[in-house]
């Protein structure tokens, strides 16, 4: 066996069911869950019934590269959403489907990694979502994790890696709505990013998989291919996005979304996905050229997480110390108690599940980031994050 396994850790999900299990809840109450950031909004209907329409392709082998027509309504969709320049993206050249991000992100840091030099490092944020660690220490790299606290403003404080790291990086993550804590980095920021990526000959892959959950209908999260073309940088030299439709459409079941950026790279990734086998099923290729044409269920979405977010944040914030997130369905509260502790007593009395942010997070430079907060995922209805809030109101003043 690969003895990189062994490096692995524990799934977050796998840490929280060990943690509630010494605990028995109210049996007359009901079990809510906002642990798991899986939308339980309604699907779009036009999907579905596009989906249900084209099983007849499933006799049809899928290629890697996807169909012209997914690619050619991701082109349009990413054109008009972060303004790009019509003449430098290419739907052949730039934009490759994938089976959803996690996979796609995994298999990046297979693709990218160059083992041949020594000690090659990427970089992560820290909290992150835990696919980031394992496809480093799987594509033999070393992670290195930069703290998100509250005086960055949650975002990466990039200023403090050494030279030495930079060096030695052959790729930076970011998450950008960040996961937990919804931060959105600026324009600014990506392009700050992009010099050290030229500077020291590393590649960005920029998570943006929350990008389509923001509270500002005027102001949508800037996306790192829009400040490429704010550069000029129509090429989108070292730089890589991943967006899916699970969060965007409600269809984390789909498995649907797709990388787009350098081309240089993506030639290698697609080669790569070749031999690796993943190439998403042709119904599921119509269905998503379906998503990414309609805009009106994902404002219809946003406006749905706003009145949970009104909601939930008027009962908890006399209780709690949380803030309205600049994008995404997560709150990010600080605790407390300690985290791991106030997770399993909500539990144990209130039958509320909430993720510990020390499960979300790594020790980087003596501290864990994630210690003292818990991530709450707005995702069940209205009226159950509602009851969840007073629930977890009382349990709190009851502390």
């Amino acid at each position: 066996m690969n003895p990189d396994l062994r490096l692995l850790h524990p799934y977050p999900f796998e840490k929280l069911a060990a943690l509630k299990a010494s605990a028995t809840p109210p049996a007359h109450l009901k079990d809510i869950m906002l642990s798991i950031g899986e939308p339980k909004h309604q699907p779009p209907a036009l999907v579905l019934e596009t989906l249900v329409n084209n099983l007849d392709k499933l006799s049809n082998y899928p290629t890697t590269k996807g169909i012209a027509e997914l690619r050619s309504s991701i082109r349009d969709w990413l054109i008009k959403r972060f303004q790009l320049n019509q003449d430098s993206l290419n739907a052949d050249q730039h934009i490759l489907p994938v089976n959803g991000t996690r996979e796609a992100l995994f298999a990046f840091a297979q693709a990218i990694v160059d083992r041949s030099k020594p000690n090659p490092i990427i970089i992560s944020p820290n909290p992150f979502y835990q696919i980031y660690e394992g496809a480093a220490i799987l594509s033999g790299a070393t992670p290195y994790f930069v703290n998100c606290t509250q005086d960055n403003q949650f975002i990466p404080d990039f200023d403090a890696i050494p030279i030495s790291v930079w060096k030695d990086s052959q790729l930076l993550f970011i998450c950008s709505p960040g996961n937990p804590t919804g931060a959105v980095m600026s324009s600014a920021q990506l392009k700050k990013l992009i010099a050290l990526a030229d500077q020291y000959d590393f590649v960005i892959a920029s998570d943006e998989c929350y990008s389509e959950l923001y509270v500002d209908e005027s102001n949508p999260p800037v996306g790192l291919l829009q400040a490429c073309a704010e550069l000029g940088r129509n090429d989108f030299s070292r730089c890589v996005v991943f967006h899916s439709l699970s969060k965007r459409s409600n269809l984390p079941g789909l498995r649907s979304g797709f990388v787009a950026g350098d081309a240089k790279i993506l030639e290698k990734f697609l080669l790569y996905r070749t031999y690796h086998g993943c190439a998403m099923p042709v119904p599921t290729q119509i269905a998503s050229t379906a998503a990414w044409k309609d805009e009106q269920h994902v404002i219809a979405n946003r406006q749905a997480y706003r009145e949970k977010f009104d909601a939930v944040l008027s009962i908890l914030s006399s209780v709690l110390t949380v803030e309205r997130p600049d994008a995404s369905f997560y709150l990010w509260p600080k605790t407390p108690i300690k985290d791991e502790l106030f997770a399993q007593k909500l539990f144990a009395q209130q039958k509320v599940t909430v993720l510990p942010g020390s499960y979300l997070a790594r020790e980087a430079n003596g501290i864990n980031p994630g210690e003292d907060y818990v991530r709450m995922a707005l995702v069940a209805p209205l009226a159950e994050c509602i009851e969840a809030a007073e629930r977890i109101k009382l349990f709190v003043q009851g502390l």
